[in-house]
């Protein structure tokens, strides 16, 4: 018999301004709500916390996470991952950096969903809300290297299928 959460259901870890912590689950299609996060905790009691009192909510590998490990909170090089590399600095002047989809459609108006530097870290992604934030700073756009390639291939495949109109003909006109 399986035991624990629904799959629907993932494991956070959210964090509150004053610093306490709230360990449970959220559907990950449902969580954000026009006034807070509706979660789980590990009693099973649904909680609603107003996002005025969220620092972050953290998507997590497991809630005890690795005490011994110091994690990165900026990348150490170009990112990878395609996205919007981004600075968040936090009302309590704590700086991360991370990734953010580089596609309004995905920008919820509440806040961002961060893909954070640290690939091996227990931290997944994390929702943080805009009024947590003192400022967040555009580094760069990061497309894939394969969008590149594709994108030379394509031009390259128009400029050879293109029909130059202006260009002087070779024929040559006899009056």
């Amino acid at each position: 018999m399986k035991s624990g959460a629904p799959s629907t259901h993932k494991k956070v870890v959210l964090r509150k301004l004053d610093k306490g912590l709230i360990k449970g689950y959220v559907n990950p299609g449902s969580y954000l709500t026009t006034t807070g996060i509706q979660m789980l905790d590990h009693q099973g009691r649904l909680i609603d916390v107003p996002l005025t009192e969220l620092k972050g909510l953290f998507f997590v590998r497991d809630f005890e996470g690795d005490a011994g490990r110091v994690e990165r909170k900026v990348f150490r090089s170009r990112p990878k991952r395609r996205g919007l590399w981004v600075r968040l600095v936090f009302r309590d002047n704590e700086v991360l950096e991370g990734i953010i989809p580089n596609n309004l459609l995905d920008l919820h108006p509440s806040g961002f969903l961060v893909i954070p530097p640290d690939l091996y870290s227990n931290n997944l992604k994390i929702f943080v809300p805009r009024g947590a934030l003192e400022a967040l700073e555009v580094l760069a756009v990061i497309s894939g290297t394969g969008d590149r390639r594709t994108i030379l291939r394509g031009s390259e495949a128009r400029r050879a299928a293109r029909i130059d109109l202006f260009q002087p003909s070779n024929e040559s006109k006899a009056d």
